[in-house]
């Protein structure tokens, strides 16, 4: 008898796509093309200064663990300090957030997002680089922020000022 399940999915420590988003480095682990779109899940390294700003995306939950390091999570709910082993997720229904590393020392978050989708706008976002690479974080000048704000519309998010949620 033939077996007819799915096979088990594994990526290698080096393996799968890793992007350099404004400075910080996002390896992604599977995508929705590998899960029918139920979900994704990115590894990202996130120097000192770096995080995404405020933005919100009201039809996806996004899931963050600490794997080392620690990172500011700001939402209009308030303001939370994850450190190591912390687990945060934000709920589908648009609440602002952004998270920033304010340390002196690299960040590491295990992402995962319900359903698949962020990946995609990381894809057209970003720039390829090899696993581990580290592009300097730059200022998006008036052309690269309309850029992003038209691709993050495009895949179901909001993107606001950096001042949004103080």
């Amino acid at each position: 008898m033939k077996n007819t399940k799915p096979a088990p999915i594994t990526i290698g420590a080096q393996d799968g796509e890793s992007l350099s988003m404004v400075g910080n480095n996002y390896r992604i682990l599977i995508s929705g093309k590998e899960t029918g779109g139920e979900f994704a899940t990115i590894d990202m390294l996130v120097p000192p200064g770096g995080g995404p700003g405020p933005h919100a995306h009201p039809n996806i939950q996004e899931t963050f663990y600490v794997v080392e390091g620690e990172v500011e999570v700001k939402s209009e709910a308030g303001v939370y300090i994850a450190q190591k082993g912390a687990f945060i997720t934000i709920p589908k229904g648009g609440i602002v957030h952004s998270f920033k590393n304010k340390t002196d020392k690299m960040a590491h978050l295990l992402c995962t997002v319900v359903p698949s989708g962020l990946e995609e706008m990381f894809e057209e976002m970003g720039t390829p680089i090899a696993t581990g690479t580290f592009l300097p974080a730059t200022k998006p000048d008036a052309d690269m922020l309309k850029k992003m704000q038209q691709l993050a519309e495009k895949h179901g998010q909001q993107l606001f000022p950096p001042d949004y949620l103080d």
